[in-house]
């Protein structure tokens, strides 16, 4: 599909997936009604295998497919979370095995499954683990943005109160308005592995989730996140946080600064790839 395609003028290069769509055809349609699929394999393995997953859109640079978008919740108290998949016991091949897997999540005919995040090497991570103990709300890390270090102590939940300024932010990359940003972590405390993760609130994915099923149920007041490792070599890319991506037409985008890989998080797709096994427990 040529850049055209993807991004006709009238669109301002943000595309969102329209509908949800069954197992048996992956299509995730834009403003020209185009299929948008990404696709990537690895070697498969026990537990792991062909896997659907959304995902904000790579849209530039060597990474083979969009970073797995981590469905979420806001409590009463307004602290963001990251909904994990129900768990379970099934019996496989004899053997009871626990997976972490909810079929039609919220309705939406998608099945969200712990394997949407077994790529990079998570897969090995404690917190990744479908029965491993965590309350799943985000954790502020040291903050990659100056307002997030004035705000919260490493260790802090994100709240959604705290992105208020999310309609005027700006940190003078690219264009402000567009979404405020914060960095995290998910499912890490007591482990020694650290899950990294990004938010943004923004009006856009307020405005796009009152026509689209899948969003309207994965997102909640504008705030869209997911987990934080470039597909290409498991770097930690980042939204508004590098001044050269500019250079690679990325200063509104999520930029990968190790090899150029592009994701545009105004973009959510459906991605097929082999999904990495979890080591034996």
């Amino acid at each position: 599909m040529s850049d055209s395609d993807k991004y006709p003028s009238d669109s301002g290069r943000r595309r969102f997936v329209k509908g949800v769509v069954g197992g048996a055809a992956l299509a995730g349609v834009g403003t020209t009604g185009a299929a948008a699929i990404n696709t990537a394999t690895t070697s498969p393995g026990a537990g792991g295998g062909a896997t659907q997953a959304y995902a904000i859109e790579n849209i530039g640079g060597p990474a083979p497919r969009g970073m797995p978008q981590i469905p979420i919740e806001i409590d009463s108290e307004g602290f963001i979370k990251g909904v994990w998949p129900e768990v379970t016991t099934e019996n496989q091949g004899g053997i009871e095995v626990t997976v972490a897997s909810t079929d039609d999540y919220k309705g939406t005919g998608v099945t969200y499954s712990s394997e949407w995040f077994q790529y990079c090497g998570v897969e090995s991570y404690e917190g990744i683990q479908p029965d491993y103990e965590s309350d799943n709300y985000f954790i502020s890390d040291s903050g990659a943005y100056e307002w997030q270090s004035e705000t919260y102590s490493a260790g802090d939940r994100l709240n959604v109160n705290d992105f208020a300024d999310y309609e005027e932010w700006g940190n003078g990359i690219g264009r402000a308005g567009i979404g405020m940003p914060a960095t995290g972590t998910w499912r890490s405390q007591d482990s020694e592995d650290t899950i990294p993760i990004q938010v943004i609130r923004s009006s856009r994915i307020e405005e796009a989730a009152k026509d689209n099923e899948w969003l309207a149920a994965s997102t909640d007041q504008g705030v869209i996140a997911w987990l934080n490792k470039c597909t290409h070599f498991c770097c930690v890319p980042g939204y508004k946080q590098a001044a050269d991506a500019a250079k690679f037409g990325a200063e509104n985008d999520v930029y990968c600064q190790c090899h150029q890989s592009v994701y545009d998080p105004f973009s959510v797709v459906q991605t097929l790839f082999t999904a990495r096994p979890r080591p034996s427990e």
